[in-house]
Order: structure tokens, then C-alpha cells, then sequence
């Protein structure tokens, strides 16, 4: 059973320090291609998105709620972009959407 555990360590650790290890080997000069760099600029944010869109939906008992709350929270934050009036109002909707039904 331990030398399971070991193997497994060792597999994260080579495939985590590879990961980090390959842009310093093949990417020495900057990059200059402009769509590439672009591209990059956004993996944080599809990153963030990917992971905490199930979650919105799925976080609340209905459903709905949580879909009701991703539609409210899209509107304030085009509407006043502030991420605290955002979190309360799709809380606020969670809240009495789960509250009405």
C-alpha cells in the first residue's frame, strides 16, 4: 500500500515540476505573435469561469435559483460592476427564489 503512495507522489511531483519546468526550456524569448499572447491573457479567466460556473448552478437546492442568480448577477455586474452588489444581489435572488418555491 505505501509504495502505491509513493509511486503516486512521485508521478504528481514529476508532472507538476514538468509543467513548470517546459516554458522556461522552450520559451527563452518573448513572445511576439499577437494572437498567441492574447490567448494566453485569457486561460485565467476561462480557467476561473470553467470552475465556477457549475458551481453557481449547482450550489443552490433548485436548480433555477442558481440560473436565476447567474442571469441577476450578469445583469448588475454589466449594470454597476461592482463584485460586492453582484454577490449580494445574486444571494438576495437565491434567497427568496428558494424562499417563493
Amino acid at each position: 500500500m505505501s509504495r502505491n503512495i509513493y509511486a503516486a507522489l512521485l508521478l504528481m511531483i514529476l508532472t507538476v515540476y514538468l509543467i513548470r519546468l517546459l516554458p522556461f526550456l522552450f520559451l527563452r524569448k518573448p513572445i511576439k505573435n499577437r494572437w498567441f499572447r492574447s490567448f494566453l491573457s485569457y486561460v485565467p479567466y476561462v480557467t476561473l469561469s470553467v470552475m465556477t460556473f457549475p458551481a453557481i448552478l449547482t450550489a443552490a437546492r433548485i436548480p433555477a435559483a442558481g440560473a436565476a442568480a447567474l442571469i441577476v448577477g450578469v445583469i448588475v455586474a454589466w449594470w454597476r460592476g461592482d463584485l460586492f452588489t453582484v454577490a449580494l444581489s445574486s444571494c438576495a435572488v437565491v434567497f427568496l427564489f428558494e424562499l417563493i418555491f
